[in-house]
């Protein structure tokens, strides 16, 4: 008994020397707020896409499906965790202060951007490496076709958003000097031709770039200190809001704001009018609670959890939904239908089934994050060799940060 109570005050004395170490590392002047915002965006996709996707056994076959198919009243859970202009708000706001350091320091354009987009490459690598060993695997095992391509299509789908945000981080100098009305008004008249003139569908694509810039755009004006007031955030978070309202009730966009197998629109294949000004509300919302998390971060408990998530943010947002699928085809091995990771997700048995699998599918990724964290991390560790370099060369000492930036 002595012996056990011994190891666990030990892992607690371990644990706390952690926290007090994360905490000890982070420069006084960080806004730790903004890596909360950040965590809270990888948290949010990771959920909801565990709560909104399913992966229907029929006729030897595996499909996706989505309870917003069967149970429309759902949709507001959407409204909660698709918080994809968080990241981009984040990513602006990030990326114009790190070109900004980077052109005082004398950093070159193109050395900068190597540098932003080059932690991408570890991660992404080993994800397709591995998947595409699985692919071929069940495919030579006489898994059909269209089963490997739906759970392919559900690996690959985080890569769209990483496609998207590199070619922004490209476009951080244009975005830094442009006022986040003018991609807005691109989305709009795309639309507007869209549904309004029935224009082709393919115009739509002018969204994906215009669409996701806006957040971006805004996120920048954050680095430039427009956004640091109360007010502007304010008439984000109710302008938005109302916009996307009246866009739903009067003029045909899905209430939904995820994508929803067999609807005749998307809100993000590509980015809707309503699916901007639901960003916008959302970036109200993000600045409004910019002081709440400030407090809640100074202590270290609460930083810890922060930065280690925002350490991982990449690892995590690559793998959650291959956790989701480990643990759905282990479930397979029981030879039924399991409720909550094979049935058609028609009502609220499902949805409460799916809610007791959700710490399963939390270990599941915590076994790809011990698995294949090391690309990540990796990457993190040869900035901050650079960063030493950098002192060496120019005798400037590089900014010591606790987390990174994704």
């Amino acid at each position: 008994m002595h012996d056990v109570v011994r190891r666990i005050e030990g892992r607690e004395h371990a644990m706390r020397d952690v926290v007090r170490r994360i905490d000890a590392a982070t420069p006084p002047g960080r806004d730790r707020a903004v890596d909360a915002l950040r965590a809270l965006a990888v948290l949010g996709v990771v959920l909801g896409h565990w709560l909104v996707t399913a992966l229907v056994a029929d006729s030897g076959t595996v499909r996706v499906a989505s309870p917003l198919q069967h149970l429309p009243h759902l949709a507001p859970v959407s409204w909660v965790l698709q918080t994809l202009a968080v990241f981009f708000l984040v990513g602006g706001q990030v990326g114009a202060r790190s070109y900004l350091s980077a052109r005082e320091r004398g950093v070159s354009y193109r050395q900068w951007l190597r540098t932003r987009l080059g932690r991408l490459f570890g991660p992404v690598c080993a994800l397709l490496v591995v998947w595409s060993l699985a692919a071929g695997t069940m495919l030579a095992c006489g898994t059909g076709w269209a089963t490997v391509h739906a759970l392919g299509k559900l690996v690959l789908s985080p890569l769209w958003f990483l496609l998207i945000f590199a070619v922004l981080t490209a476009a951080t100098p244009v975005a830094a000097r442009l006022h986040p009305l003018w991609p807005l008004a691109v989305v709009l008249h795309v639309d507007l031709f869209r549904f309004g003139l029935s224009g082709p569908d393919r115009i739509g694509e002018l969204n994906v770039v215009a669409g996701w810039l806006v957040p971006y755009c805004l996120g920048a004006a954050w680095a430039r200190g427009s956004l640091n007031n109360r007010a502007t955030a304010w008439a984000l978070l109710v302008g938005g809001a109302a916009a996307t309202t009246l866009l739903v009730l009067f003029a045909g966009y899905p209430a939904a704001m995820v994508g929803v197998p067999g609807a005749g629109i998307s809100n993000l294949g590509p980015p809707t009018l309503a699916a901007v000004t639901f960003g916008l509300a959302q970036c109200g919302a993000a600045l409004l609670l910019l002081d709440p998390l400030r407090r809640l971060c100074a202590g270290p408990v609460a930083w810890a959890a922060v930065a280690l998530v925002n350490l991982s943010a990449m690892t995590v947002f690559l793998w959650h939904q291959t956790a989701m699928m480990a643990v759905t085809a282990t479930a397979l091995l029981t030879g039924r239908a399991v409720p909550g990771l094979h049935t058609v997700p028609d009502g609220p048995g499902w949805v409460q089934a799916r809610v007791l699998w959700l710490p399963v599918f939390a270990a599941a990724l915590l076994v790809c994050w011990a698995a294949f964290r090391t690309y990540e991390q990796d990457r993190a560790h040869e900035r901050q060799r650079r960063g030493r370099t950098t002192v060496v060369r120019t005798g400037r000492p590089a900014r010591r940060e606790a987390t990174r930036d994704v």
